[in-house]
């Protein structure tokens, strides 16, 4: 799937993953001794509809639009969804190079198999930012022109577990009062990184802060709220009233918790305490409206930002001047703590939420 992004038409799209539009290529790389007339971004996505990702393009687009009012050379983004599928993926990654894009933004399909996408780029000289889902750091060291934006998945574990332990303390969490918080873990993606990670330290942070879990189950949902839900109904038919807590690798999943406790007619005084993490614009709003306790935010305009800017000063310059970078490759972000208290500050003031 492809998507061909012109500035002058980004003002106005709010949805990034429509089907396949008219395909164009991109004109001839120009040399970075001066600055060029046009530049070419490609982007592709693991899945082109995720909703997260959704919230970061779109802010991704606006930086686009910004910069080009500001003058200097036309910026074309073209777009990629992959579907889920890597070789798909590095069939788009190729199609990028053969139009003589100046910059590729990926992505991950698959974040153990970027070896064919570095491949392509080493050979044609064209660096590489990749973006959400990161790649193991061995990989990023093959090459010097390959980068990472994204945020900490351990500091997002943590604090969901943070926040976990303030419901359980503020609410009478463990409901059935034998001494331990029974919980169901809500996964995003088997063996991906930042899943294990926010599973494994949300739990541990709430043992080290002196709660005792038992743990009832785990699904697998992928990062989507349908599959969650369906999970979560099984669990709730096993396990009914004994479900204290649910803990979901990401909003998405946390709603289909909601949905579920919902379709199954729980009183909310009844239902267990549901907790996401990235701060989506619906996440946000199921905060606000009492259903999720907490959430943790997934900063998708400061990425967005964050990879245009790095994009744009190497398509311009072939140098990476101006741009703060951890170990001359990674721009991470932090994450935020988010309940019904701060919720509409956050609201307010995030681009993806408007």
């Amino acid at each position: 799937m492809k998507k061909t992004l012109c500035c002058e038409n980004i003002h106005r799209m709010l949805c990034l993953f429509a089907a396949a539009g008219m395909m164009t290529g991109c004109a001839a790389y120009t040399p970075v001794d001066k600055t060029p007339s046009k530049i070419r971004i490609g982007v592709t996505l693991y899945d082109e509809y995720d909703t997260f990702l959704g919230e970061l393009m779109q802010c991704f687009n606006q930086d686009v639009f910004a910069k080009q009012s500001e003058g200097g050379p036309e910026i074309t983004v073209n777009m990629y969804g992959a579907s889920r599928n890597q070789a798909i993926q590095n069939d788009q990654v190729k199609e990028m190079i053969n139009n003589d894009c100046d910059v590729l933004c990926v992505n991950l399909v698959d974040r153990t198999a970027p070896t064919e996408i570095i491949d392509f780029a080493r050979s044609a000289g064209i660096p590489v930012i990749f973006f959400n889902r990161e790649l193991v750091e061995e990989d990023l060291l093959q090459w010097d022109q390959l980068y990472y934006v994204g945020a900490d998945a351990f500091q997002s574990g943590t604090m969901q577990g943070e926040l976990a332990v303030d419901a359980i303390r503020s609410q009478n969490g463990d409901k059935n009062g034998d001494g331990s918080i029974q919980y169901i873990m809500l996964e995003g993606e088997a063996g991906h990184q930042d899943a294990i990670v926010r599973s494994e330290n949300s739990a541990n942070r709430m043992v080290e802060l002196g709660v005792k879990l038992d743990k009832l189950g785990y699904g697998i949902a992928n990062w989507n709220q349908a599959q969650a839900e369906t999970k979560m109904n099984q669990f709730i038919d096993q396990y009914g009233s004994d479900i204290e807590l649910v803990l979901a690798n990401n909003d998405e999943m946390a709603l289909g918790a909601i949905a579920a406790c919902k379709s199954q007619n729980i009183p909310e005084k009844d239902r267990p305490i549901i907790l996401g993490i990235d701060g989506t614009k619906t996440g946000l709003q199921a905060v606000k409206d009492g259903e999720m306790y907490g959430t943790v935010f997934n900063d998708s305009a400061g990425q967005a930002q964050a990879m245009f800017d790095l994009a744009y000063q190497l398509a311009t310059t072939g140098t990476t001047d101006g741009i703060t970078l951890k170990d001359g490759k990674y721009i991470r972000l932090d994450y935020q703590k988010i309940t019904r208290d701060n919720v509409d500050d956050f609201i307010k003031g995030s681009r993806s939420a408007q």
